[in-house]
């Protein structure tokens, strides 16, 4: 695995061309700020901001993950953004929102990087994290909100990550430019959440796409979820809520939120 720790050149965000292209979003550039979700989560409940809206930071100095981890991205060396969605959706169709930022991720990322999914919230190049999701529901004044944040680490090098079991782009040899990986993502965001919207996840290829690119199924898992509870075995499937399908002693058990923790590689 290529490694380097000499960090590779952090431009900006190109703002015009992120005005010009980002399709139906409204993108707003901050130069820091502590946490995009909360930003995004804040303007909802205070502003009512309309679906759309795309806060992204070029610093992020407190982001928030699954289970209130907390990091720093060290300046323009990452994708650090959220997005505001008003879904329609009723509340049980809500978990794939997390799996198909995973899959709009992915499709973002260069082709040889064969990117791969854990569920629900994280992407993966061999066994290290590239890229952490976080969708968080807000009560506003128009009804629930969806605020829907990723984190992908671009150029940071190996001393700048959080912990050992991350990774970035420019470690694993990928030359990206931020502001062709955001346009990326955020088009085929675009195209997911209209087919998830339609109830269209089947005919659309979006289950079939999420299985396919899953590192998770396959695995001896442990699952933690939010009850306290833990759920442990074989996951075998995502069904078509977005539950992860876990083949356990006592039976076959899905699960719609928690934390996975790969016991030992597929196969």
């Amino acid at each position: 695995m290529p490694v380097t720790d000499t960090p590779a050149p952090r431009p900006p965000l190109d703002r015009d061309r992120l005005a010009a292209g980002s399709g139906s979003y409204a993108v707003e550039v901050l130069d820091s700020a502590p946490s995009t979700n909360a930003v995004v989560a804040d303007r909802a409940r205070q502003d009512d901001a309309p679906a759309g809206l795309v806060v992204v930071a070029e610093h992020q100095t407190a982001g928030r993950g699954r289970l209130d981890r907390v990091w720093e991205t060290p300046a323009r060396s990452s994708v650090t953004v959220s997005v505001l969605l008003r879904p329609k959706a009723e509340a049980d169709r809500w978990p794939w929102l997390p799996l198909l930022t995973g899959l709009a991720v992915r499709d973002a990322l260069p082709a040889a990087a064969e990117a791969t999914l854990k569920w629900p919230n994280d992407v993966l190049l061999g066994d290290l994290k590239v890229a952490g999701i976080l969708v968080e529901r807000v009560e506003t004044p128009s009804g629930p909100a969806a605020v829907l944040g990723v984190g992908i680490n671009v150029t940071t090098t190996a001393d700048e990550l959080p912990v050992p079991t991350a990774t970035s782009l420019a470690i694993e040899g990928h030359d990206v430019d931020r502001t062709d990986l955001l346009l990326a993502f955020l088009a085929a965001l675009e195209r997911h959440v209209a087919a998830w919207s339609a109830g269209r996840i089947a005919d659309a290829g979006l289950r079939a796409a999420y299985v396919e690119g899953s590192s998770t199924l396959g695995r001896d898992v442990q699952v933690d979820i939010p009850s306290g509870e833990t759920v442990s075995g074989r996951a075998i499937d995502i069904d078509e809520g977005g539950r992860l399908v876990v083949e356990t002693s006592a039976g076959n058990t899905a699960v719609a939120a928690g934390d996975v923790i790969h016991v030992r590689p597929a196969g």
